[in-house]
């Protein structure tokens, strides 16, 4: 995620970054699911994902309202 990308999440709001690590979420899901079956082409997606969830969880955390 570039430092522009981290900027304008630091601006959202408790509710968006909640609805974006659902969507997050489910889409490691999916990928790992779509792994598990057959490898898909860039494994390195995962990764990606898993550290976007790790960001918006620390980002609700800070703001101070942990669902």
């Amino acid at each position: 995620m570039k430092a522009k990308e981290k900027e304008t999440l630091k601006t959202k709001s408790v509710a968006e970054l909640q609805d974006l690590l659902a969507k997050a979420k489910e889409k490691k899901f999916n990928l790992l699911f779509k792994h598990r079956t057959t490898p898909i082409a860039n494994p390195l997606e995962i990764r990606v994902v898993r550290r976007e969830i790790a960001l918006l969880n620390t980002l609700i955390k800070q703001k101070g309202q942990v669902k």
